[in-house]
């Protein structure tokens, strides 16, 4: 039986340039001696968030790097159809990051970050079954003044690929040997028993279980 369709988005090569002001602001931390972090958002996905490196205005992000993930959404077949799904109440989906200077988390119940700005990315999930597909690659600018030369520029690499996995089911309790099934859609094949046993009683109070096949 084929492996079942999955889809790994993934956000990543993050980076942040800010343009050092003339006369910066006393109460303006600047993110060249702060943390910056991100928090991505697709749809009713949980929340993740990423730290941002800061590199220098003058420096470009360099080319040909290997990718560091800063998020990953596993998406099942289930999943591609609610985010490819019309709205009547909703608009295109997009993958939604907010950006922000200083520390995550936060002190006595307030946010320690700054709102930098917030970026959308369009996501066309349409054919990413069977191709891979890059929605961005590149710079973005950010902030109040994001149609300025003078902006915070933003980058990031999202894309999809094709990530197919075979599926398995328990046919009853583990506990009691049960069949094991392998699930497409709406199939299911058996295709091997297995046996769990605990080899002493702290294993059966940690619920740790040894397979068999």
């Amino acid at each position: 039986m084929d492996p079942c369709p999955f889809v790994r988005l993934t956000v990543g090569n993050l980076a942040l340039k800010i343009p050092v002001a003339t006369k910066p602001a006393r109460s303006v931390v600047h993110p060249s001696s702060s943390p910056c972090f991100c928090k991505i958002k697709l749809k009713s996905f949980p929340l993740q968030t990423a730290v941002v490196p800061y590199i220098p205005p003058e420096n470009q992000f360099p080319e040909n790097q290997v990718q560091t993930i800063a998020a990953t959404f596993h998406l099942s077949k289930t999943d591609l159809g609610s985010l490819t799904a019309k709205s009547i109440f909703g608009g295109k989906l997009s993958l939604k990051i907010a950006i922000y200077t200083g520390r995550t988390g936060a002190a006595c119940g307030v946010n320690s970050g700054r709102l930098l700005g917030k970026v959308l990315v369009p996501l066309d999930l349409s054919g990413v079954e069977s191709r891979p597909f890059v929605f961005h690659n590149g710079w973005i600018s950010v902030g109040k003044e994001a149609l300025k030369d003078s902006s915070a520029q933003f980058h990031l690499n999202v894309k999809a690929e094709p990530d197919p996995r075979f599926v398995f089911q328990f046919d009853g309790e583990p506990e009691c040997s049960p069949q094991v099934f392998q699930i497409q859609g709406n199939i299911r094949q058996p295709v091997f028993t297995c046996k769990f046993s605990f080899r002493s009683t702290g294993d059966r109070n940690q619920r740790s279980r040894l397979v068999y096949i």
